[in-house]
């Protein structure tokens, strides 16, 4: 769509496909209504991201589900950060958060750590993680991980990872990030790497049989 740009970080599929993008949209631009049919995943990054359901500030998280339908766009424009086709197919729990207005909540274990829980189910945990300025970040996730920075930065496997950089770790391997002078902000998804790749081993069969 016209004034309507993303920027590509994963992908499986081709024009219907399971993806992970930031997408940018331009003052006055929209989409015309469509339909979500595998599901909509997105975080607004800056800007203001509206449809019929509302007006999004920077900070809100939203989760479409599978059949769910919009017509997006912005007045003013905005960035945000969006996944497609990657919930469970009977999956039809609306979720609109706005993150302004929460806390960061202590972890247990994970000094320097504080946690926004944004979204939990039996094969994935989706949160806002804020680490403290120059902590050092060890953690061994289950079933992999994602980190998208949003705020600050940090340094892992002897790169650097500032504002809008993303992070994907496998299945089996620890984090270990030290954050910078200024600290972080980052959306975290774990565990769904696993359920991911079986559901991949699973059409990969079907489609060889």
């Amino acid at each position: 769509m016209k004034g309507v740009d993303r920027r590509m970080l994963e992908r499986i599929g081709d024009e219907v496909a399971r993806a992970t993008t930031i997408v940018r949209y331009a003052p006055g631009s929209k989409f015309s209504s469509h339909v979500h049919t595998g599901g909509e995943e997105f975080l607004v990054l800056d800007g203001v991201f509206q449809d019929e359901h509302g007006n999004f500030p920077k900070g809100s998280y939203i989760r479409n589900p599978p059949q769910s339908e919009h017509t997006p766009g912005s007045d003013e424009g905005c960035t945000i950060l969006v996944k497609l086709w990657q919930f469970e197919a009977a999956d039809r729990t609306q979720i609109v958060i706005d993150t302004n207005k929460l806390d960061p909540q202590a972890v247990p274990g994970r000094d320097s750590v504080g946690v926004i829980p944004l979204f939990m189910d039996g094969r994935e945990d989706v949160r806002l993680e804020k680490w403290d300025a120059g902590a050092t970040i060890g953690y061994s996730p289950e079933g992999g991980l994602e980190v998208f920075v949003i705020e600050g930065g940090f340094e892992e496997g002897g790169e650097t990872f500032s504002g809008q950089s993303w992070l994907r770790l496998p299945v089996g391997t620890d984090l270990q990030a030290k954050a910078s002078a200024e600290g972080c902000l980052c959306w975290v998804k774990e565990g769904h790497l696993s359920q991911l790749d079986r559901e991949a081993f699973a059409t990969t069969t079907a489609e060889a049989s």
